[in-house]
């Protein structure tokens, strides 16, 4: 049986790969099979991270194509870089931010891990926290929402 950190990393870098790639390419989609694991990604919004069944694929790995914010949706407070996303600074530890916690701006929200380095995420505005896109261990894109913030007073 295949190791679990091993086929997660193997995974994580597969996905890393596929949107390096779709987003210096023009195209809307694209798929790598490599070994065991399959993956695919699009840009238009469908979800697209898969293994094959041989290799399942690892909690969290999913990909969805870009979230665009229109005119009167509350703002938002994107990921700087593309890395797996991490709500605590430990499995243990709780949460930086929970729906309903009024962050300022400049308050470290998360942590995204890319090229095994862990980055501090800052929020970008000051507000109540609405909503959270990102699920905990979930690959994230730059640029992608992370959190929605209710502006208060």
């Amino acid at each position: 049986m295949a190791d679990p950190k091993k086929l997660r990393a193997d995974a994580n870098a597969l996905v890393t790969e596929l949107l390096q790639r779709l987003a210096a390419e023009d195209v809307q989609q694209l798929e790598i099979r490599r070994g065991g694991l399959r993956a695919k990604v699009s840009k238009n919004g469908v979800p697209a991270a898969a293994a094959a069944p041989s290799a399942p694929a690892p909690a969290g790995v999913t990909v969805t194509g870009p979230d665009h914010q229109t005119k009167g949706e509350l703002p938002t407070v994107n990921a700087p870089l593309t890395g797996v996303f991490y709500r605590s600074p430990t499995p243990q530890a709780p949460p930086f931010v929970q729906i309903g916690a009024v962050v300022n701006k400049g308050d470290v929200i998360a942590l995204i891990e890319a090229m095994k380095l862990f980055n501090e995420i800052r929020s970008t505005a000051g507000g109540k926290v609405k909503r959270i896109f990102a699920e905990n261990g979930q690959l994230v894109r730059a640029h992608q929402p992370l959190l929605e913030l209710e502006p208060i007073g």
